[in-house]
């Protein structure tokens, strides 16, 4: 990391809510340089010849195939990304690793909650908070495949409310190691893990604590059958039982009491990797869906040249344009915080932790918004091929089924929702985002008179970066009337808090795709983004749409009187637009370049 980069001025996480970023301070897929773009090539070479091209062989529940291309990854290197090279990796930064988990993550569900589960929970506990013991001793062979790992924290009463777990760790008399007894379910890669990444209470402690569990069967470990799931079908996901498992004293990872924080942060850096594992998947059911739009005829014409097929098109290539953009947007800030604070002299465990922890609620974002578009992407591909999508012939209705989970793991959606706008509003109660300054900025201006004047909309971007600073004071409106109201009671309102998250998605995942295609405007042309522009024009107007939507029943549930008309007519006036864009236009003018490239484009 340069100089230059490190004594930047880099936004804290929540941070964009309340300060400007120029598009020259955020990292984009068009910056990948040479070594990422062929980690890339051979990624996409791997999917296609190992895991495409076998697709069917996933839906038949074959557990030993998903293990072998486990296998051939870690030989390939690709489940050392991210691993320091002093524990056999390849010690790659945090937007290479995302890179790796985006392309090797689209051709099926089953190898990505694998491969998932392995590098990041199954590993990532170990070389974050591992003794140097630990991670000499266990870490080179989760590096190369030739152990896998597994993350034992959910359990038949603590699934959301993870630190409730009832498994036990019980030291022995003479002090050398702990007997762990308890039960843990949806285990993912239990049918062929080496070793567990295991969450138990010590006596009657406050938090639980992590321990690393060799699998044998010999010392009091179980399990169920395979699961019966709706979809990831070759994952391997079974129950777990520990019966007076012995665990040396030297496999405590981290401190007693400290499971609760591993775990949180685990699922931190889980998230932000979940949603890259979205990306690919929403670009090749995109590919499948505009292939077969392009070949099918109906009523003397492709079905591609329909003005319904084309609205759909655009929608799925938009999402898929706005993900890529927010997803490699936080990821550098994440590698840059993690290089900062190397420079200040922390260890890579500290700056690594200390890094993906500070954009918390940046992580959750792209949780939430990314695993809902593979949803609705996949949920369109299978209406735009009609039956043959419905069929178990093609690949479209399993790319329905695995993409289900991702709104469920790494915490739900709903938890999200709640922890972004929960974290945002404790950093400033910490001071590290100052919310209530703009906040009471906010609230001065709804009383004061709106300016009248005929706004100067005539460079690239200059009303949408308006629009969306405009959108940024409705959450602060809302927000800042809700904290003052409920005070530390504001969690019990989740729909209140629902509603704000929606609107807090819609600015960051806006923001980072307009920023994206304005830095690229700037240095290659205005004229070679004309989609991306139209892209970035429509998913705005779709996030206005949403704003004013969740804008309006927050305003209408918790403010009366004359507060409840100053905050609706603070609400139109935010989200006013002076010059509707043509949306119908957006949508065809994005499709049609889809259709005449047979695929999506926009990642190269």
């Amino acid at each position: 990391m340069s100089t230059e980069t490190i004594n930047k001025d880099i936004l804290r996480g929540g941070q964009f809510l309340v300060k400007e970023t120029k598009c020259e301070d955020i990292f984009t897929l068009e910056d990948l340089n040479e070594e990422q773009k062929m980690m890339r090539d051979s990624t996409k070479e791997f999917v296609d010849r190992e895991l495409w091209a076998n697709w069917e062989r996933f839906e038949k529940k074959d557990y030993a195939f998903t293990k072998e291309c486990m296998q051939k990854a870690g030989e390939l290197g690709f489940l050392s990304i991210s691993v320091p090279t002093e524990y056999g990796g390849m010690g790659m930064g945090f937007v290479s690793t995302m890179l790796v988990c985006d392309y090797i993550s689209g051709a099926t569900g089953s190898f990505s909650t694998a491969f998932g589960a392995h590098t990041g929970i199954g590993t990532l506990p170990i070389t974050l908070y591992g003794t140097e013991a630990q991670k000499k001793k266990y870490v080179p062979k989760l590096a190369t495949g030739e152990w896998f790992g597994a993350y034992c924290l959910t359990e038949p009463g603590a699934g959301s409310d993870a630190n409730s777990g009832k498994t036990k760790a019980v030291l022995s008399k003479d002090g050398k190691h702990y007997n762990i007894t308890g039960q843990k379910m949806w285990i993912s890669n239990a049918g062929f893990c080496s070793l567990f990444i295991v969450f138990a209470r010590i006596e009657n402690d406050k938090n639980i604590t992590g321990f690393i569990v060799e699998n044998d069967p010999k010392n009091g470990i179980s399990m169920g059958e395979e699961e019966k799931k709706l979809g990831i079908h070759s994952s391997s996901t079974r129950q777990v039982f520990f019966n007076e498992t012995k665990v040396p004293v030297e496999n405590m990872l981290s401190e007693r009491g400290n499971g609760f924080k591993i775990a949180m942060n685990a699922l931190n850096v889980g998230r932000i990797k979940l949603a890259s594992a979205c990306l690919e998947a929403q670009r090749r059911v995109l590919n499948e869906a505009v292939n077969y739009a392009n070949e099918r005829i109906q009523f003397k014409t492709a079905i591609i040249n329909f003005g319904a097929i084309k609205s759909k098109i655009a929608q799925m290539a938009t999402n898929a344009y706005a993900g890529e953009s927010a997803c490699y947007r936080a990821a550098m800030n994440i590698e840059e915080r993690i290089a900062i604070r190397e420079a200040e002299g922390n260890s890579h465990q500290d700056a690594e932790l200390k890094g993906v922890e500070e954009y918390a609620i940046e992580c959750s974002i792209l949780k939430v918004a990314v695993s809902e578009d593979i949803q609705s992407t996949s949920d369109e591909g299978i209406q735009i091929l009609g039956g043959m999508g419905f069929s178990a012939d093609t690949p479209m209705e399993k790319a329905w089924r695995d993409a289900r989970i991702a709104r469920i793991y790494e915490g739900t959606n709903e938890i999200n929702r709640m922890l972004a706008v929960g974290m945002l509003v404790k950093k400033a109660m910490k001071g590290h985002v100052d919310l209530l300054g703009p906040a009471t900025a906010v609230g001065e201006e709804l009383m004061g008179i709106p300016s009248f004047d005929t706004p100067d909309f005539s460079e690239l971007f200059a009303e949408e970066k308006d629009l969306i600073a405009r959108l940024k004071k409705v959450f602060l409106m809302i927000a800042g009337s809700a904290v003052q109201k409920f005070g530390p009671d504001l969690e019990a309102h989740q729909q209140i808090l629902l509603a704000a998250a929606d609107i807090l998605i819609e600015i960051y995942m806006a923001e980072s795709t307009l920023l994206r295609t304005e830095k690229n405007a700037k240095r290659s042309g205005k004229e070679s983004q004309a989609i991306q522009i139209a892209m970035t024009q429509l998913y705005l107007y779709d996030a206005v749409d949403i704003v004013i939507r969740k804008g309006k029943e927050a305003i209408v549930s918790f403010a009366e009187g004359d507060e409840q008309r100053m905050m609706l007519m603070g609400l139109k006036r935010f989200t006013k637009y002076t010059n509707q864009p043509n949306v119908v236009a957006l949508r065809n003018q994005i499709a049609d370049k889809v259709a005449a490239d047979n695929a999506y484009t926009f990642d190269s």
